[in-house]
């Protein structure tokens, strides 16, 4: 039953139109491989995450978060559909497609007047053109701007940077629904990072599923960096809106996609595997 048909059993028969100048902004920012509680404002001081951290003092921070699934492609495929990833027939497993059958919802904005576009990892891995479809179903593909990584675990990608050609774009009387997809803190990581840049061993907060060496405490340090390098893009982008004066008007929403890549983690039904970050900020709407 669709929208307008379900409406009409409550016997509303008619819809609405809502104006453009009241249809609110959507930014969705989601970290692949980012754990919660992998940030500064759930008390880790092994990373500082300033961005994720103002959107949850200005928002809401939701401490018990969990995705649907452990795992990339059945995560990111039920985000987009909203449909439960054991129904998402192929779409359930990693490295697969996902069936056009199945509505995402940039697509249904998009169709409702929205201009719509992503940047970095959308939904994947896997091949959407055998399921029936033209692009990613995260949008039209944003991802030409480049830029020197600090490290060579973290991708070339400037996300802000391909955001910005997005922004600068964009139908000036269109809203907006973006998607950030960031390939950080996926594996693999550049071993020392995360010491070279002045983080401690002592400072990491140890899963209760992994050993206690120097090694683990290193690899988590190298994770951390990572998750920052996110972090400062959302920064970025943020500072954009701000500037532009679209900020406020747009919800904005980051998470990740499942749980960190660690032994009895990612790929696992613990808590370790699914347990992520989420933070919302819509300042017109809820407080």
């Amino acid at each position: 039953m669709n929208r307008r048909a379900f409406l009409n059993t409550l016997g509303a028969t008619a819809i609405p139109a809502i104006p453009n100048e009241a249809r609110p902004n959507i930014l969705f920012a989601i970290a692949d491989d980012w754990s919660w509680p992998f940030a500064s404002i759930a008390g880790d001081s092994s990373v500082r995450t300033p961005a994720f951290d103002r959107i949850g003092r200005e928002g809401v921070v939701f401490r018990r978060a969990h995705a649907v699934a452990p795992t990339c492609t059945a995560s990111r495929g039920s985000i987009l559909t909203g449909q439960w990833f054991a129904r998402l027939e192929q779409g359930a497993n990693l490295w697969s497609t996902l069936p056009a059958k199945f509505d995402v919802y940039p697509d249904l904005l998009e169709r409702s007047g929205y201009a719509v576009g992503f940047t970095g990892k959308g939904w994947g891995p896997g091949d959407f053109r055998p399921g029936g479809r033209t692009r990613n179903p995260a949008g039209p593909e944003f991802n030409k701007r480049l830029s020197k990584p600090p490290t060579t675990g973290i991708h070339n990608l400037d996300y802000a940077a391909n955001f910005a050609d997005f922004f600068a774009g964009r139908p000036k009387d269109k809203p907006f629904c973006f998607w950030y997809g960031g390939h950080e803190p996926h594996r693999l990581y550049e071993k020392g990072t995360g010491l070279r840049a002045g983080k401690r061993l002592a400072d990491v907060r140890l899963p209760g599923c992994l050993p206690d060496s120097p090694e683990v405490r290193g690899d988590l340090l190298d994770y951390a960096l990572e998750i920052e390098w996110f972090d400062t893009h959302l920064g970025r982008i943020v500072r954009m809106l701000e500037e532009s004066g679209e900020l406020d008007n747009t919800l904005i929403a980051v998470t990740g996609d499942n749980g960190l890549p660690f032994p009895r983690a990612k790929s696992n039904l613990y808590d370790a595997g699914s347990h992520v970050p989420l933070a919302v900020r819509w300042p017109r709407m809820v407080k």
